[in-house]
């Protein structure tokens, strides 16, 4: 057996209200729902993107919660790569250049393909590729 696909990754962030206003008025995500100070979920293409306070996603299951999820969470910088063609990639530094959003990195790859690196109000690595860095 092997996965067809991943049906949604997560980040760990310090401040949900910043993480949202990034994740929506930045990044246009959509938020298919959230509970305050625990979790925010976007959603992105086919996936979902969770972003969890760490610190309370390490008390598992939340007090009120109908679902017995096991506590899970990370410390320190994430990392998440969005998909993006060369064309959107222009786009994209446009907009958060516009947003006065800093680019930390952009380079051609080796192989081919082209990225660009940002971090998000917590300090997560989030970075546009090329799907072609990876053979895609």
């Amino acid at each position: 057996m092997t996965p067809s696909a991943i049906l949604e990754s997560a980040l760990y962030v310090t401040d949900l209200a910043a993480a949202e206003e990034f994740y929506v008025g930045v990044l246009g995500l959509d938020l298919l729902g959230k509970v305050n100070g625990r979790h925010l979920f976007f959603r992105c293409g086919p996936g979902v993107l969770l972003v969890f306070n760490a610190e309370a996603t390490r008390i598992s299951p939340a007090p009120d919660a109908r679902l017995k999820v096991p506590p899970h969470g990370a410390t320190g910088e994430g990392h998440l790569c969005f998909a993006a063609t060369a064309t959107e990639i222009v786009a994209w530094k446009a907009h958060l250049e516009a947003k006065r959003i800093a680019i930390e990195s952009e380079f051609e790859w080796p192989q081919g393909g082209r990225s660009l690196y940002i971090r998000d109000p917590s300090g997560n690595s989030i970075e546009f590729a090329e799907p072609r860095i990876w053979g895609l």
